[in-house]
């Protein structure tokens, strides 16, 4: 199974932006925005934004790390070194708390793309259409369990060699 090292400094500096650019943001969103921003970094660079772990839920892939982390779970608050995040997660939305500087430097400029191409996605669905639309066969194979990043590649002509490739280096990649 590919298996990446989880990005947590980009995936705090995702959620702080999209929740700074969009107060109240739906936590549905963010998470499939995140999804749709990984799975197509992921075929455009042969390695995701955030590199988390994928959960096959009702209503769609869940990243866990990047919900534990929009929940401001203390693990989470002492891997990043902090003593709370810059939002607050009120039933199913995320509102700014302050008016702390959004900090992307984390974020390449690809990174910085195709999260701006997967939040804008994901905005413009509605509940249903996000969860139809995140339904695919990458969610499907894993039956309700963990995705696998292999099921997300699309098909191309040399995708076994490139399953290959990370299945043998994506735990040692700088995400």
């Amino acid at each position: 199974m590919i298996r990446f090292k989880f990005a947590v400094d980009k995936a705090f500096a995702a959620l702080h932006r999209m929740v700074s650019d969009h107060p109240g943001i739906d936590l549905h969103a963010a998470l499939k925005a995140c999804y749709f921003a990984d799975r197509s970094h992921l075929n455009a660079h042969l390695r995701p934004i955030f590199g988390a772990t994928y959960r096959a839920m009702r209503f769609g892939p869940v990243p866990l790390e990047i919900y534990e982390m929009a929940k401001a779970e203390s693990l989470w608050l002492a891997e990043l070194g902090v003593e709370s995040v810059p939002w607050s997660l009120g039933g199913y939305r995320l509102t700014p708390t302050g008016s702390a500087q959004v900090d992307t430097s984390a974020l390449s400029q690809s990174n910085q793309e195709h999260l701006r191409a997967g939040l804008e996605r994901s905005l413009s669905m509605s509940f249903n259409e996000r969860t139809a639309a995140t339904h695919g066969p990458d969610w499907q194979a894993a039956e309700l369990g963990y995705m696998r990043y292999e099921d997300m590649l699309d098909d191309r002509p040399d995708k076994e060699e490139v399953i290959e490739m990370l299945r043998e280096k994506a735990r040692f990649m700088r995400l």
